[in-house]
């Protein structure tokens, strides 16, 4: 008895040892790839978990002169107040509204995009969609406004021109509240469908073709693989590139917003994001404004939790 529990013993230590001089051999033997790992460790440290401290001023009375440690303890005073001020569900509206609208529309063109490239045969013209879509991706935010601005002018835009060729009355797109989520949501997704589908070209090449092959000699359509096989073999991707969409579900673009901002088109245009900078940077409101992207960030931070919950229940892919 004695024996059998002294051999049980040897062998749990075993296995537990096993695992860590495997990894210390491994750590030895490319020793070169884990110091290159210490580059981009020491710059989230030092660039991104060390200002985390700074989120303490949202329970404070910040003060410059004071710093955040001898500025007083406010508690959820900010938190409170923003909860109550008249507001706060407009801005959660705006914001909720069209980061929904942007994932909904803006996230499965460029999954139709590289599956689209993928059955061109054309190398030639395939390479030529590539590049004309992808060129728009290094444009940047202020001159992606400017070029909104021009082509969507009243009197001089080629919309308006177009449709008053057509016999209807201009329409001052960028100052029209109602236009300015679609006009947001359709101009990202020209400037980024292109770049977005990179990823999912990768993983499309990966799939085997005999898989192809098969398909083909069972009669197959061309819509048919994509269904059967194209789609099943990106599919952890999407839903990785989905998680981590979802993850900055709240965060949707501040430059841009704040470019394309005029007062008339603010009951549509205010979000979180916009809110926090004029009433933070620009109004010095440092406690308070925290306290709103405190709150932006726990929204964020709750949904990529329970999105890569329910993928890793229901798939085999999830983020950990």
């Amino acid at each position: 008895m004695m024996q059998a529990e002294a051999a049980k013993s040897t062998t749990s230590t075993n296995s537990e040892w096993k695992p860590k001089h495997v990894l210390r051999k491994r750590i030895l033997v490319r020793y070169e790839l884990y110091l290159m790992l210490f580059i981009p460790i020491i710059w989230y440290i030092l660039f991104k978990y060390v200002p985390m401290y700074g989120i303490t001023i949202a329970f404070k009375d910040f003060s410059a002169t004071k710093g955040i440690l001898g500025s007083p303890w406010a508690g959820l005073a900010h938190f409170e107040r923003f909860f109550s001020s008249v507001y706060f569900w407009e801005l959660l509206w705006n914001t909720i509204s069209l980061s929904l609208f942007q994932l909904l529309v803006g996230f499965p063109i460029p999954i139709l995009l590289a599956l689209l490239l993928n059955e061109i045969r054309l190398r030639w013209l395939q390479k030529l969609l590539q590049n004309v879509s992808y060129i728009p991706h290094f444009l940047s935010i202020i001159v992606l406004v400017g070029m909104l601005n021009i082509f969507l002018d009243p009197e001089t835009g080629k919309i308006n021109q177009i449709l008053m060729m057509l016999g209807m009355d201009p329409v001052n797109f960028m100052q029209k509240a109602e236009w300015f989520q679609t006009i947001f949501v359709s101009s990202g997704i020209w400037q980024h469908m292109g770049w977005g589908s990179i990823i999912y070209l990768a993983a499309l090449s990966g799939i085997d073709p005999t898989l192809y092959e098969a398909a083909k000699i069972d009669g197959a359509t061309r819509l048919q693989r994509i269904k059967h096989v194209s789609i099943p073999g990106i599919l952890p991707t999407i839903i990785i590139l989905f998680i981590l969409q979802i993850g900055q579900l709240m965060d949707v673009g501040f430059e841009k917003a704040l470019l394309m901002q005029n007062p008339i088109n603010a009951s549509k245009s205010d979000i979180l994001p916009t809110f926090v900078y004029k009433n933070g940077i620009m109004g010095g409101q440092f406690s308070y404004t925290a306290a709103a992207g405190l709150f932006n960030a726990v929204i964020d931070f709750t949904l990529l939790v329970l999105v890569n919950w329910f993928a890793k229940k229901k798939t085999d892919s999830s983020l950990w």
